[in-house]
């Protein structure tokens, strides 16, 4: 295949408490992403103001935009990770599988992400800095089709295979390309960010010269030329390749990332910083556990569970990325290399950044309006009134409620409708990752898992909706 050489590792947690015993490692915290924030052809980096070439899945706060600074970051009102006082985002290519057809289908993201922000140093007493505001960085190569490893530095791209069939450890093999083997706990995609600055550059053009790696990744010395030590970032990011585990053809592994790669050589992250930096530089001197729970961290405030599950950024390209696809969204053909790849460009791919998408159905002809998507609950419901629907829209459920005498209607889960006589609670008020399509019209959307697209009448007798 593409001469892979697996080898069993333990959990990343448990390596780096491990890594305490050499000098050059020390405490470090998870940040835990507890859902992706969008999947866009956006990356306000590499292709600022336009459409990115491929696909990301990108985590963080909700001021991610095509065009964006340090400001726009830091101006976010949520963030899908847990730390109040961290709205940086961070983002990598997306995975897909290709059926022996040639078609695609996008393998399913289990959560978000779990970010590592490791103290490493070397020597033990040097400095470590947070990230000044305006910086952001990029590591890895889209382009990269063969195996550009360098001995010694293994770490800063690779593949984990999740097997905890034989018990909570389970089997971990490493690889530096998409394994040829299925993962029945799912595929970790691992990337190792650069800690050494040079000091001056918030960017720069290639997006990766002012930043480079010190001796062996992820310890050793900085280089003269990059003398300033960061706190170093790890990106943590699990597909679930197992569900498509009877569907392998061909004697070779069917999955490749959204730039067109099936090899998983051009593995690469970005980020831009968004941290309040004198919060995240008092962490950096003052929480030194190596537990690696952030909750340790004292200096750090977290967003309710609800809402970081909840954060999201409406897209802005109209373009399918969900379901089979016959080709990758962009420009992006499969290119299995060794040769580097060839970028591509007016194949008649979705270019125009458009309005963001709107997850709600204008009643305002029938005197109803849309209040917005509230939390619900299993035990204690924000409606009482429910009737399934396999036909379900936003018109069968308000006609259904107005039916029974209710003016709160609530979709939920494609299928669910709800009704009742009340305003939700102010504290289930205020979500917006209402995204199900409905069963009776895909183009509209009716609530999700736990989450009511709600509507009400505009007063008391004002509806027209007659009875179903």
């Amino acid at each position: 295949m593409f001469g892979r050489t697996p080898f069993v590792t333990g959990s990343v947690a448990a390596v780096l408490a491990l890594a305490i015993l050499v000098p050059q490692a020390a405490a470090f915290w998870r940040l835990p992403c507890l859902n992706k924030l969008l999947v866009e052809r956006n990356d306000p980096i590499v292709n600022p103001g336009a459409v990115s070439g491929h696909l990301h899945t990108i985590m963080g706060g909700n001021g991610f935009n095509f065009t964006m600074d340090y400001q726009v970051a830091r101006a976010s009102t949520c963030s899908s990770c847990t730390v109040k006082q961290d709205l940086s985002n961070y983002w990598i290519p997306n995975v897909f599988y290709q059926a022996k057809n040639g078609s695609f289908f996008p393998v399913e993201q289990i959560g978000g992400a779990t970010i590592y922000y490791l103290q490493r140093r070397d020597p033990p007493e040097e400095k470590l800095k947070a990230f000044p505001p305006g910086f952001r960085m990029v590591t890895g190569d889209p382009w990269l089709r063969h195996n550009n490893t360098v001995v010694g530095k293994t770490d800063a791209f690779t593949y984990i295979c999740l097997d905890y069939s034989g018990g909570s450890r389970g089997m971990k093999e490493r690889y530096t390309e998409f394994p040829d083997r299925n993962c029945p706990s799912g595929l970790r995609v691992q990337i190792f960010f650069p800690s050494c600055w040079n000091g001056k550059d918030l960017d720069s053009p290639d997006h990766k010269s002012h930043m480079a790696y010190p001796t062996n990744v992820n310890f050793g010395k900085c280089p003269p030329s990059h003398p300033v030590r960061f706190i170093s970032v790890f990106y943590e990011i699990i597909f679930n390749t197992n569900a498509f585990k009877d569907q392998w053809y061909d004697n070779k592994q069917p999955f490749l990332l959204s730039n067109g790669d099936p090899t998983g050589y051009s593995l690469h992250g970005d980020f831009i910083n968004g941290w309040d930096v004198d919060v995240l530089q008092k962490a950096i001197d003052t929480c030194n556990s190596a537990s690696g729970a952030v909750e340790e961290c004292s200096v750090f405030k977290f967003f309710e569970r609800e809402r970081s599950q909840d954060c999201m950024v409406p897209p802005r390209v109209e373009e399918q990325t969900t379901g089979w696809l016959d080709k990758l969204p962009g420009c992006n053909p499969v290119q299995p290399g060794p040769e580097r790849a060839i970028q591509y460009t007016n194949c008649g791919a979705q270019e125009k950044i458009g309005a963001p998408t709107k997850y709600y159905t204008d009643v305002s002809a029938k005197n109803w309006e849309y209040v917005g998507c509230v939390l619900d609950n299993l035990t204690s419901r924000t409606f009482p009134e429910r009737e399934d629907f396999n036909d379900l829209t936003v018109e069968k459920c308000i006609d259904y409620c107005v039916s029974k005498g209710f003016e709160w209607a609530g979709m939920e889960y494609g299928r669910e409708c709800y009704c009742g006589k009340s305003a939700p609670p102010q504290d289930r008020m205020g979500y917006s990752r209402c995204t199900t399509p409905c069963a009776g019209d895909d183009k509209q959307y009716c609530g999700a898992a736990q989450r009511l697209s709600t509507y009400k009448a505009k007063g008391p007798g004002s509806n027209t909706f007659g009875t179903p």
